[in-house]
């Protein structure tokens, strides 16, 4: 099955008109099909104001062309977008901010490494952007910079090695999934954590193969991550974790399997799992839970059209699916799972989605498309509506 480069419960906002209420046009030339990778689908939540003494920096023209790769909220209107526009002087990598949810926008500097993605990219390389506060924020991909000055100084940091596939911060703690470079792709996933002013890493778990590639998700101090058949669930941090089993079987077990996991505020949590399907589709089941995934009760069953997906919640209750094939696709439920609607259609030979998440109950955001693939949108996408409808934002 084709992953999707997504993660939920990373700061997005996004917003594209309803399939039912006058569907968004398709991109005026259909793309072709191209790879796409999990990344975090994690939101950063909303913050206060920066620290005393941190001056947030002007900033200057966004550079002509840019495309978002990755992007986190850190107020209803303010966000800092991860992206690569063309230049003449490798790397390429932009970041991009915005005080009023996407009105207008302006040019920061960036790490200077070249934009990439988890599964293609062993050299240095960043693919995702995630801020605690309007001041102190990461960009994470074969390695991690920090920055305490609102993304006007960006420093190298150590990291637990390979591959940051996601990244959330969570009561002052720093959450990752990480995996190594091998032969036959990543290998040796894990959960780790370190305290967001600073210090060592600590190991929280090893999780199963490629069962993180749904990224952290993350609402309301509450994180929750798929390890094969079970999902682990922290409310501190990850100081301490709950690992609960889940109605699906592990990632290389017969289907149907777990492909993500989102939070719903303040105990529920919903789970994507899919099962075998055809050319283009698979099966798809939501499952949910009050207590935090102790137990599960069956929800419903989204259309099938896409290669599995990737789950997010704006609020208890309502759910969103981003899913991808020969086209991509976004899927609505406002009861929790049992019926569902396709509010956006893309019909753009296949370019997939990252970053699908919420901020508030009402605000969210996606990408759709990835630039570090040459033909792809790099489109940044809001909701204001929980995620009813989706808009699309020009930088």
């Amino acid at each position: 099955m084709k992953k999707s480069f997504a993660t939920a419960c990373g700061g997005l906002l996004i917003v594209a008109l309803a399939a039912g209420c006058g569907t968004t046009p398709a991109p005026s030339a259909v793309r072709s099909p191209a790879r796409s990778a999990a990344s975090s689908l994690s939101v950063s939540r909303p913050a206060t104001a920066a620290p005393a003494g941190i001056t947030q920096p002007s900033g200057g023209p966004v550079p002509a062309g840019f495309r978002a790769a990755s992007v986190t909220f850190v107020s209803t209107r303010e966000a800092f977008v991860l992206g690569a526009a063309p230049c003449r002087h490798a790397p390429c990598t932009s970041i991009a901010r915005t005080l009023d949810r996407g009105v207008s926008w302006r040019g920061l500097p960036a790490p200077g490494v070249p934009l990439g993605e988890p599964y293609t990219s062993t050299g240095p390389a960043a693919w995702g952007i995630r801020f605690a506060t309007p001041g102190h924020g990461f960009v994470f991909g074969n390695g991690l910079w920090v920055t305490t000055d609102g993304g006007e100084h960006w420093s190298a940091v150590a990291y637990p090695g390979g591959a940051m596939l996601s990244l959330e911060v969570i009561d002052h703690q720093v959450l990752v999934v990480t995996a190594r470079h091998g032969p036959d792709g990543l290998t040796g996933w894990t959960l780790s954590r370190r305290a967001l002013g600073g210090g060592p890493w600590t190991r929280i778990a090893a999780l199963a193969s490629n069962s993180g590639a749904g990224g952290i998700a993350a609402q309301a101090g509450v994180a929750a991550v798929v390890d094969g058949s079970s999902v682990l669930v922290t409310s501190n941090g990850g100081l301490t974790v709950t690992k609960h089993a889940t109605p699906c079987p592990a990632a290389g077990s017969p289907f149907p399997v777990v492909t993500s996991v989102a939070a719903e505020a303040p105990h529920g949590l919903a789970l994507l799992c899919t099962g075998q399907g055809y050319t283009g589709h698979t099966d798809k089941t939501v499952y949910v839970s009050g207590d935090l995934g102790a137990t599960w009760t069956l929800a419903g069953h989204p259309a099938s059209a896409g290669d599995g997906g990737m789950i997010a919640a704006s609020a208890p209750g309502h759910l969103t699916i981003a899913t991808t094939s020969a086209a991509s696709w976004l899927y609505y439920s406002a009861d929790n799972g049992k019926t569902w609607r396709t509010v956006v259609t893309y019909l753009d030979g296949g370019q997939g989605w990252n970053d699908l998440g919420f901020t508030t109950t009402r605000d969210g955001v996606v990408i759709h498309g990835h630039p570090a693939f040459g033909d792809m949108l790099g489109q940044l996408l809001l909701t204001d509506n929980g995620g009813l409808t989706w808009h699309a934002v020009t930088f």
